[in-house]
């Protein structure tokens, strides 16, 4: 299941202080394996019931770094869109995400620096009514000046 709400790249001429888009993505076993093969990533908290059932999660969890990357599709795809350069990201992790876990990926516009073209994002995944992640963007947005 994926819930996007529509793509297409919004210019920085264009944007707005709490203007914000989202995807929301079923996080599955065949997903976890896959990032584990692209990140070489193997902890078997990640793949082995077994083990992952004696860890502190009690079973097994997504790599953070995969839900980080649903915060990326979004800025990619949506908030800017396509020829946002990133410049940096933070990250914390709250809560495990698991398999069949359904994943809202939100990003929500804070400052906007015309000047400089950068643009300062608020980052939040959320599972439910959990926050799983939270962080902050800076991202080069694309400009209409610029085509």
């Amino acid at each position: 299941m994926l819930d996007n709400m529509p793509r297409g790249t919004i210019v920085i001429e264009e944007m707005s202080v709490g203007m914000s888009r989202h995807l929301t993505k079923v996080v599955t076993d065949e997903d976890i394996e896959m990032f584990a093969k692209i990140s070489t990533d193997h902890n078997p908290v990640h793949l082995d019931d077994d083990y992952a059932r004696d860890t502190i999660f009690g079973g097994r969890i997504a790599h953070g770094m995969l839900t980080a990357g649903l915060i990326s599709a979004v800025i990619g795809e949506q908030l800017p869109g396509h020829g946002t350069v990133y410049m940096g990201q933070s990250l914390k992790f709250l809560a495990p995400v698991r398999p069949g876990d359904a994943v809202r990926a939100e990003v929500t516009v804070t400052a906007i620096d015309h000047a400089k073209r950068r643009v300062t994002l608020d980052c939040r995944c959320k599972v439910g009514d959990r926050t799983v992640l939270k962080g902050e963007a800076t991202v080069l947005a694309p400009s209409a000046k610029f085509d």
